[in-house]
């Protein structure tokens, strides 16, 4: 348990950041599912208007830490390249 004042606000504010990179990552997750379900569907059009959502996605939970730059870059090249395959 923290004891002195700035352990204590250093607590709050560790779980006031995981909240907001839980909601970035599940966001993250939610978009780059939703590309490959459409992918799988061989819904090309909704695929491909879903990702630039998912792009934006990564992008963001990259910038701010949630997954490293290198993941976020694969994950986008796996996913056009699923979408390119579906064509």
């Amino acid at each position: 348990m923290a004891i002195t004042k700035t352990a204590k606000l250093a607590i709050k504010k560790s779980q006031a950041n995981k909240i907001v990179n839980d909601r970035r990552k599940k966001t993250m997750r939610e978009t780059v599912k939703a590309v490959r379900v459409n992918t799988a569907k061989k819904d090309i059009t909704t695929a491909e208007a879903g990702l630039s959502a998912a792009y934006k996605a990564l992008d963001k939970a990259a910038k701010r830490g949630v997954i490293k730059k290198n993941q976020a870059s694969r994950k986008k090249s796996r996913l056009a390249t699923a979408i390119a395959k579906a064509k």
